[in-house]
């Protein structure tokens, strides 16, 4: 017998996945009518959605007219890749990680980049490493959100306004959540498919004018992919950033992209979509914050994502399992609320201490972040009976 008892009431939505995430409330296919579907992306009427998309995403993103927008290739880690290919090299490089993504970084950065003088802060997931050993003599590599960790940076203090380094921020899971200082960013890269749940494999990039100057003033050593190539004979390839894209997007994902950015818009903009995945972020905190057997992965309250909020099992029956058996009770709640379909997807990533991970953005309803909180209690509880 459980504490609670089964819930009866359920999500609406439960696609709490973080990446692809849910589509905005009230999305059918019937907005991609409009799409230019079978249309060269070199048409008339394929720039034009092109171009749209970029413009919208300026306006609703807020992105200063001294920054540049493009479209790129192979979503965020397409785009954060372009630029560490095409910019890193000239001066020394330093790479902040604390989770597999920025984890990634890491690797490219020590592995495949022949960099000689490289600086690596790491810190274990639900931590942040210490940023302020950055000086901005130096180029800088960070996610701004930890899309596996739930651990954000919590403002930009750490970067100096006169730098002399291009400062690099995969920011896919915090662009339309997180306020992003645009003076302290020389490139911003991030997905579709995080916080506005448009469809995989493009990827954006916002370009600084200070991240213009090192690419016209530095050629790699090292051959660059074609769809790595920002320049064209020493010069910004400025057609990239007017939506002449490298390669071939699609225009059915261009349309759903397009269609989602002016629901934003018309619903107030960036502060209606960074109030509602707070909101919702408070909820689940709350939550955890009167739950003894649940905590945030991240300690420090000031650093907690308010997209994919990463959580802890901290029962002590529970730590006292080995790790495949953390890893078991864990995805067996996980496996429960599916079969009930409750709730989808919320595992938390693989190398991730076992938990869950409730991607919480502006696209979820409040409600449903309120109806997924007993089915919780409620597989924790069976789960726990048959385990222990």
């Amino acid at each position: 017998m459980t504490k609670h008892p089964k819930p009866v009431e359920k999500p609406a939505d439960g696609r709490f996945s973080a990446g692809p995430s849910r589509k905005r409330p009230g999305w059918t296919p019937e907005i991609l009518n409009t799409a230019a579907l079978g249309r060269s992306h070199r048409s008339a009427v394929g720039k034009a959605k092109l171009k749209e998309l970029i413009e919208l995403s300026r306006e609703v993103l807020e992105v200063p007219d001294t920054h540049r927008i493009a479209i790129v290739p192979a979503s965020d880690t397409g785009a954060v890749e372009m630029a560490m290919w095409s910019m890193l090299g000239p001066r020394g490089v330093d790479v902040a990680a604390w989770e597999s993504f920025g984890n990634d970084w890491i690797t490219d950065t020590q592995s495949q980049l022949p960099l000689d003088d490289l600086r690596i802060f790491k810190a274990e997931y639900g931590e942040l490493p210490d940023l302020n050993q950055y000086s901005g003599d130096r180029d800088l590599v960070f996610t701004w959100n930890g899309t596996t960790g739930g651990v954000r940076v919590p403002n930009a203090d750490f970067i100096p306004a006169d730098r002399e380094g291009v400062v690099i921020c995969d920011a896919t899971s915090a662009a339309y959540a997180q306020a992003l200082p645009w003076d302290k960013l020389d490139v911003v890269t991030y997905s579709w498919q995080k916080n506005m749940g448009g469809e995989a494999a493009h990827g954006m990039l916002i370009l600084s004018e200070h991240g213009k100057e090192r690419l016209e003033s530095y050629q790699p050593p090292w051959p660059l992919p074609k769809i790595f190539r920002m320049t064209k004979g020493g010069k910004l390839n400025e057609a990239l950033f007017e939506g002449v894209t490298i390669n071939t997007p699609s225009l059915m994902a261009v349309e759903d992209h397009i269609e989602s950015l002016k629901w934003v818009r018309d619903r107030g903009g960036l502060q209606y979509m960074h109030d509602r995945a707070d909101e919702n972020f408070a909820i689940l905190q709350a939550w955890m914050d009167r739950t003894p057997w649940i905590e945030n992965l991240c300690s420090v309250p000031e650093q907690r994502s308010n997209t994919g909020v990463c959580m802890k099992i901290v029962d002590p029956r529970f730590q006292a399992l080995d790790m495949d058996g953390q890893k078991a009770f864990a995805g067996a709640i996980v496996k429960l609320l599916d079969s009930e379909d409750v709730a989808y997807d919320f595992g938390s990533y693989k190398t991730a201490p076992p938990g869950f991970r409730i991607w919480a953005s502006g696209l979820a309803a409040k409600s449903d972040i309120e109806a997924l909180l007993p089915w919780l209690e409620w597989g924790f509880e069976t789960v726990a009976a048959q385990t222990f």
